[in-house]
């Protein structure tokens, strides 16, 4: 039966160039993301002329249409009455698929934002309600609510931290769906990554050897396969991103070929007892070191930077406050996700605090566009954009409201960029990440104290920022345009 989308939904793939045009679809929080044979054949502008399509870009290799909160009607209504190919149901490999339709491979940059995109983006969601669960958890304990030691504190902080502690596992079938291999391979792998007697490792006895003794990145080893060291990092691999994701990648190339040339008869339950044999001497003995070690050059930086004396600190947040919304604008924001919980792993902390200063500081603008405007399109669009910016969804108000009028998208960056500077002059750091929009305040709880100083002092940030937006938007905008100083003369 059609849904109430399907009118829209048909509009949509019509102008993407129709089904025959398009190689798979997935979807974020408010995207349709479409990989497309020919993106020439799409028309951008009757798109964005749709009622209820709010903007199209193309980015990271994919065709993204913005639609909003609808997005999951839409993707279903779009798989179910239309048969797009939803992704993971594609058979060619990715890169063989778009040369045998005439089309370029995508560059590294554009192959790794679209990989990180789709692996990080299904588990949003339950990221951001785990993460908002373990930081109201934590809240409650620092203001004396629960004891560490209630069952009520245990239970739901075990549900929250059990998700990120169990993360590889969890990302091992997304990207294996990404990859287009075997979900549980991924699942598999990922476990291994976190079978306890490996986990326990570092601390069962004296170590064998140390790898880079004396540099930021020493890495000792407890056991050996063969003579060969087992590495297992100080920090483990709980939580880790980037190992998995790695691993999955050559698992599924290995699954591909396996099944191409193993004979019939036993091509079913060879090629995973090889698969698994195989990667999981590779994932121990080269890419969990070897990933590890680039991990821990990405956290070296940020740290070192970080703790240069005075402005280290603000300068970081700065630049991320700042750039936050354009990497949105782009869709590449994804990328900050794995550095963020890798920091977090490493350090326990992430000090690059301003992704999310952009969304409060929209909330203020876009109210002062809501009480001004008299053009009813526009206040259609800001009102329930509030609400989904108050939940963490900004694209609504970015693509409907600030980069059209311009003046307001680049006010939007020199507020973040304030913002970004004093969370790094007065350490602000993110503990958890979970939570969207308001409800990401209790992520900045230290969970390890109970310290609940940096969640004051972000809340009290995005209080100044939020109120200095509403008023200088209030006093700047005009339907045909914002600027300083009078009105324009009437056209």
């Amino acid at each position: 039966m059609a849904g109430k989308y399907h009118d829209l939904a048909a509009d949509i793939l019509e102008h993407v160039g129709g089904l025959a045009n398009v190689e798979s679809l997935t979807h974020c929080i408010t995207r349709l993301r479409f990989r497309l044979k020919d993106e020439g054949k799409a028309d951008e502008e009757v798109l964005e002329g749709l009622d209820g399509v709010i903007q199209v870009m193309q980015a990271g290799g994919q065709y993204q249409v913005v639609v909003g909160a609808k997005v999951d009607d839409l993707y279903e209504e779009l798989l179910g009455e239309f048969k797009v190919p939803g992704l993971g149901e594609v058979d060619a490999d990715e890169d063989d698929a778009a040369a045998a339709d005439g089309g370029e491979k995508k560059g590294p940059l554009a192959a790794l934002m679209s990989t990180i995109s789709g692996v990080m983006g299904p588990v949003l969601m339950p990221m951001a309600a785990a993460g908002m669960i373990k930081g109201l958890v934590a809240f409650c304990a620092s203001l004396g609510l629960l004891a560490t030691t209630d069952g009520a504190y245990q239970l739901f902080y075990g549900l929250g931290d059990g998700f990120f502690y169990f993360l590889p596992i969890i990302l091992g079938y997304t990207a294996s769906k990404h990859f287009r291999c075997n979900e549980l391979t991924g699942m598999v792998l990922g476990a291994a990554y976190l079978y306890p007697a490996l986990v326990a490792l570092p601390s069962s006895g004296e170590a064998l050897g140390t790898l880079f003794a004396g540099s930021a990145f020493e890495m000792s080893y407890y056991s050996t396969f063969f003579g060969i060291p087992i590495i297992y990092p100080l920090s483990g691999y709980t939580m880790s991103v980037f190992p998995i994701i790695i691993t999955t990648y050559f698992a599924s190339k290995l699954e591909r070929t396996l099944r191409r040339s193993l004979p019939e008869l036993i091509r079913n339950f060879a090629t995973p007892v090889i698969v698994f044999a195989v990667m999981v001497v590779v994932q121990y003995l080269i890419i969990g070191p070897v990933a590890s070690l680039l991990t821990s050059l990405i956290t070296f930086i940020v740290s070192s930077v970080y703790a240069i004396p005075t402005i280290g600190g603000p300068l970081c947040c700065l630049i991320i406050g700042g750039g936050f919304s354009t990497l949105v604008m782009f869709g590449l924001h994804w990328a900050m996700m794995p550095i963020s919980l890798n920091n977090m792993a490493q350090l326990g902390y992430d000090p690059l605090v301003g992704s999310g200063i952009g969304g409060f500081v929209a909330l203020g603008q876009c109210l002062a566009v809501a009480i001004r405007t008299k053009d009813a399109r526009r206040r259609a669009i800001a009102i329930p954009g509030l609400v989904s910016q108050f939940c963490g969804v900004g694209e609504p108000l970015l693509y409907g409201i600030q980069i059209p009028t311009k003046f307001i998208y680049v006010q939007n960056i020199i507020f973040s960029a304030i913002g970004g500077l004093l969370c790094g002059i007065f350490g602000v750091k993110q503990f958890i990440n979970g939570g969207m929009g308001f409800f990401s305040l209790p992520s900045f709880v230290d969970p390890a104290t109970n310290d609940a100083y940096c969640m004051y002092a972000y809340a009290a940030i995005l209080a100044v920022l939020m109120v200095a937006a509403f008023v200088f938007t209030l006093a700047t905008y005009h339907d045909d345009g914002c600027y300083l100083g009078s009105k324009k003369a009437a056209k």
